[in-house]
């Protein structure tokens, strides 16, 4: 070290540039004009040659691997009967809504099996008897949580499931 040299605190969040040096005590200037009085040992010298020449290497993150049972999107199951059979028109009412309450029950065995938490069931908007199906299943369920009477009961179409 020597008088003009940049220093930096150890300790400390201080860099100076050194005045006076007398056996082991250095006297420093900060960048607002304050002097201090430090040991020798305390300062180490600030050298921007230093890391020139270093190269910098840049590492790739390894990704996570997530679960499927901790996945937030929902498990989607549409109810409209045109995605459940290829011939709609060759069932009768009674036919169709127990064929959607069939593929109810199997999606939510299905969660259940899978340890998958959340299920969006689609009954979309008409009469209400799909929805009042849903609902009657979904009652006589347990460990499930579901919004019964929401605000947009009968304007969503969909009821959003989650398993306990």
């Amino acid at each position: 070290m020597k008088v003009g040299d940049k220093v930096s605190l150890i300790d400390d969040d201080l860099r100076g540039t050194i005045l006076k040096i007398i056996a082991d005590q250095v006297k420093i200037q900060d960048e607002h004009g304050f002097t201090y009085d430090f040991p020798k040992n305390k300062l180490t010298l600030v050298d921007a040659k230093l890391y020139e020449n270093s190269p910098i290497v840049k590492k790739n993150e390894s990704s996570k691997n997530v679960s499927k049972k901790h996945n937030k999107t929902p498990l989607k199951v549409d109810l409209h009967f045109q995605t459940l059979v290829k011939n709609p028109a060759e069932y009768d009412a009674f036919e169709r809504l127990m064929i959607q309450k069939e593929k109810l029950l199997e999606s939510i065995d299905f969660c259940r099996k899978n340890h998958i938490k959340n299920l969006e069931i689609i009954h979309g908007i008409g009469d209400g008897v799909l929805q009042k199906m849903v609902y009657d299943v979904l009652e006589g369920l347990s460990n499930v949580e579901y919004d019964e009477h929401g605000f947009f009961y009968h304007e969503s179409g969909k009821v959003e499931v989650k398993f306990l």
